[in-house]
């Protein structure tokens, strides 16, 4: 008898870098064996919209189920929902706030607020640059919590050709906090050496 598959909510805010969202679910997608559940904040909607080009109902038809921010009474919202965590990407920074803070005010942060209170893994995109010193206390309190915070930074060493590939291995990395299997970005084994063979640690 076949497993059910596993649930995982994606949340997406008004902050720059809605690609990372729609990347998420279109590899979600691709890998398979994962049941979506997007919810996507007021200003996440006009972020897509002007970053992406794509209209409501295309980001929609990416996830398996789609929730309205506004619905609290929705399965997400509540903690006998089963599922692997959530993944918010991008995270303003009013968000990080409101989950910092336990606020709950929308079911974005409830749904992640759910995350941390049955201790399931949470993992924020968040996006803002500099920081200001409310931010840095933010995400140190969602960190004490259990959430992990991973700015999406690209890895310059993988010498990337294209946004997508830098996007994409972000993702593997987000992917790696689920220990899910992927194939987004090579691993790395080690520096080479000239002949292109890796040399021993020293």
């Amino acid at each position: 008898m076949d497993s059910p598959p596993r649930r995982l909510v994606v949340g997406i805010t008004g902050a720059t870098g809605a690609v990372y969202g729609v990347r998420l679910l279109q590899q979600l997608r691709r890998l398979g064996g994962i049941h979506t559940h997007l919810v996507v904040s007021a200003a996440g909607w006009l972020s897509l919209r002007a970053e992406t080009g794509l209209h409501r109902r295309q980001v929609e038809e990416l996830a398996d189920e789609v929730h309205a921010i506004g619905d609290v009474a929705a399965s997400i919202a509540s903690g006998s929902f089963p599922g692997i965590g959530m993944v918010v990407a991008p995270c303003s920074m009013k968000t990080l706030a409101s989950i910092a803070l336990g606020l709950s005010d929308n079911l974005l942060a409830r749904a992640a607020d759910v995350c941390l209170k049955e201790r399931r893994r949470l993992v924020l995109l968040a996006r803002e640059t500099p920081l200001n010193l409310a931010h840095l206390r933010n995400m140190t309190l969602v960190t004490e919590m259990g959430g992990v915070v991973m700015p999406p930074l690209p890895a310059l060493y993988l010498r990337p050709r294209s946004i997508e590939e830098m996007v994409d291995h972000g993702l593997g990395r987000v992917l790696d906090q689920f220990g899910l299997e992927h194939d987004l970005a090579p691993r790395w084994t080690g520096w080479p050496g000239p002949d292109g063979v890796h040399e021993p640690p020293a």
